[in-house]
């Protein structure tokens, strides 16, 4: 299996995007939400990284399972 450099730097781009936006469009409401998100405990921060890890495998196994 070939390492796919394209694809992964795709992807990397598209990571970027997509944690930029918040930053882009709601400029003044981040200091709250990083306020709120530093206050939160570690297991709890934890738990919302794992569910996301955890969307993000089952978006692309359906993609990749659709032949998409």
């Amino acid at each position: 299996m070939e390492f796919d450099w394209k694809l992964f730097l795709t992807g990397l781009g598209l990571a970027f995007i997509l944690e930029g936006l918040p930053y882009f469009l709601a400029a003044e409401k981040m200091p709250t939400v990083l306020r709120a998100l530093s206050e939160r405990k570690p297991s709890e921060l934890r738990g919302l990284g794992f569910t996301a890890i955890l969307s993000g495998l089952a978006l692309l196994f359906f993609l990749r399972g659709t032949g998409g």
